[in-house]
Order: C-alpha cells, then structure tokens, then sequence
C-alpha cells in the first residue's frame, strides 16, 4: 500500500450471497487516491461502484482484500457520504440537518452555530434555515447534503451521484457550488456518476470500471486548470478527445456484457 495515499485499496473483492448463488460485484480492484485529490468513478450500471463507496464509508464489507483511509486528526471523522436522494433527515429543520454530524460529536455550542452558520451561506440556505426537507426543492435537499458533509470536516467525502436526480440548470449550479467550497477545503473526494461531462468538470483523475464483476481498467488524468466552467470544458479539444474515448470505452463493456 502506498504511504502517501490518502485512501488506499488493495485487492479488493466484494462477493454477495443470495439463495445458494453468488454475484461478485467487484473483483480485484486497486487505486491510490491522494489527500485533497478529486477522484470521479464512471462505469457501466451494475459495476459495483456504489458497493465500492459503501465498503469505503462502512457499510459494507469486502470479501477479500483491504483498504486504509489515512487520519490526519483523531477527533475528525473518517468520512462522510452525500446520498443521490433521501440524505436529509425529514424531522430535523436545513440548520439541524446541517449541524447534526457536529451535534452527534458534542462539540461546543458556538463552533456548531459557526460551522453552521459558516455553510449554510456557503450554499446559500441562510434564509431558509428553519425550513423542514418538505419545503425544500431537490437541488436545496443537495445543498444540505452538501453543507453537511462538509461542515462535519471527515478526512474523506464520498458522493454517489448527489446531483443525478437534478434538472440541468441545478446540476451545473451545485456542480460550481461543490467546486467552490472543496477548492478551499481540499477534501479527498471520491465522486460517483454516470455522467463524462460531470467527471471532465470536477474531477483531477477519472477512473473507468469494467461491467461486472467491476475491476479499475484505465484512468485518465484531467489536466484542465482550475476553476472550470462547464463551457471551457465543451470548448477544449482535448477534453472533447477524452470525452469521445470515455464514451467508447462505456459502450464496449455494456455490449460485451450483453454478448
């Protein structure tokens, strides 16, 4: 395992068991993620990445293999996952959910009210703190999600596909809103999604998974500077090539799925 990475994955193999039969989700996977790199995952539906995101943040167990994810603080949680829907708690007002990670770990009053304080404006939910999730919109319910992973300050962030559900002119919103905040945190973040756009636009490495059993097949290094928008990424030439080759490489493993 490398010394330097801030997650670190070897060999790692994740089989489930149902009814006297077997699916092996993921099969042999290694990958080294550096603190504060930003990694985005793509691959075909059914390749085992969100298994792999839930092993990382706990909720699963691999069959084989291991990982390490490195602290840097003991009293920082080790991650922190942002969910596609269903991530707000329905009880609990945008500023409670927000705070609840820092709640949980009974840090003092006035650094919960400033943390909170701190990312409700970062996502600008300010005025709409003492709002229940059932007054809020889909891309608003992400904004907490958002705010509260990050305002909990875990050593890793794990996202599966949090803006999937959102019409495109939330998407891009909350894609520059994310970039904004982790540009000053410097999270290692470990992104799912299915979109090549999305992945061109966030990530500093993209890393392909095959169909399943899922297994990392290639990677490919984003060397746009940033901040990134979404129209400098549509207008280079090289992200363009890359875009065609992510493409090629999706198509390939969900027809040779089939075959």
């Amino acid at each position: 395992m490398s010394h330097s990475a801030k997650i670190s994955i070897k060999d790692l193999t994740k089989v489930f068991y149902k009814k006297g039969s077997s699916v092996t989700a993921l099969k042999g996977v290694n990958l080294d993620i550096k603190d504060g790199e930003f990694v985005c995952l793509l691959g075909p539906s059914g390749c085992g990445k969100t298994t792999l995101l839930r092993i990382l943040a706990g909720l699963e167990t691999p069959s084989t293999g291991e990982f390490i994810i490195s602290r840097e603080k003991e009293e920082r949680p080790l991650q922190s996952m942002v969910f596609q829907e269903r991530g707000v708690i329905p009880w609990l007002t945008v500023r409670e959910n927000v705070a609840f990670g820092l709640k949980m770990r009974h840090l003092p009053k006035g650094y919960i009210k400033e943390r909170t304080d701190y990312y409700l404006e970062k996502v600008g939910l300010e005025q709409f703190s003492t709002l229940y999730p059932k007054e809020l919109s889909g891309g608003m319910k992400q904004r907490v999600s958002i705010a509260r992973a990050f305002a909990n300050d875990p050593e890793i962030l794990l996202m599966d596909e949090p803006f999937a559900a959102l019409d495109e002119q939330n998407k891009f919103i909350l894609q520059e809103e994310l970039l904004s905040i982790w540009s000053e945190t410097k999270k290692t973040v470990l992104f799912i999604t299915h979109s090549i756009d999305e992945a061109l636009l966030l990530s500093d490495r993209i890393v392909l998974m095959s169909s399943q059993p899922g297994t990392l097949v290639k990677e490919k290094r984003i060397d746009m500077p940033r901040p990134r928008t979404m129209e400098e990424v549509r207008a280079n030439a090289d992200l363009a090539s890359s875009f065609v080759e992510i493409w090629k490489h999706l198509q390939d493993e969900v027809q040779g799925s089939r075959m």
